[in-house]
């Protein structure tokens, strides 16, 4: 099953990953790894995820974390918690 993915919101999340990875919008990717491709640590991941649940309004456990790791992955979790499913 895939998810039709809301360009807005992938923008969105593209730009909260590009400002916490201190990176330029043309290094990532939707499938480049942030620990891999763009040396996020533990603390980074947390931020993405802070800003992400401050930006949408919306919960999301941290036991989430380990999947969120690019931002395709990212949207998958955020679409889950947030009800953006079509």
């Amino acid at each position: 099953m895939t998810t039709a993915v809301n360009t807005e919101y992938m923008d969105d999340l593209r730009e909260i990953a590009v400002e916490v990875l201190e990176i330029e919008d043309d290094e990532i990717t939707d499938t480049s790894d942030f620990a891999e491709d763009h040396d996020a640590d533990s603390l980074r991941a947390i931020e993405i995820l802070a800003r992400i649940e401050k930006k949408f309004k919306v919960d999301i456990p941290q036991s989430e974390l380990p999947n969120m790791v690019n931002l395709t992955a990212v949207y998958t979790v955020v679409a889950k918690y947030a009800g953006w499913q079509a």
